[in-house]
């Protein structure tokens, strides 16, 4: 490609790839984790109700899971969004010099003069 100086590349396009998902969309995917893990602690809170008399370590470890499962889903469903927000685009920088401002001097506004005479 020939550079002269008086032509220039056009300035790229932005790619719609690289756009993030919407916030309803955030929200529903966010929903849907948190939705599932807790159908995963119902179905341990159910199982520990069905084995804590004839396998306890099962039981136990069900608990575990029911108690901690909530909290782990929430910091899963919130870190989830945080991914999916992506890069920022970098903000238009300013100019690199401030436009030039005229100080203006202080004036000095006196009362009209009152004619003495007499």
């Amino acid at each position: 490609m020939n550079r002269t100086p008086w032509r220039r590349d056009p300035p790229r396009a932005e790619s719609i790839t690289g756009a993030r998902t919407g916030l309803t969309q955030a929200v529903r995917g966010r929903q849907r984790r948190y939705v599932a893990a807790m159908l995963v602690r119902s179905a341990c809170v159910v199982l520990m109700a069905l084995t804590w008399n004839h396998w306890p370590a099962v039981a136990v470890c069900a608990l575990v899971g029911g108690v901690v499962i909530p909290y782990v889903a929430v910091v899963a469903a919130q870190a989830g969004w945080q991914q999916q927000r992506g890069v920022r685009a970098e903000l238009a920088h300013p100019a690199e010099e401030p436009a030039t401002r005229t100080v203006l001097e202080p004036t000095l506004i006196l009362p009209p003069e009152r004619n003495t005479t007499g």
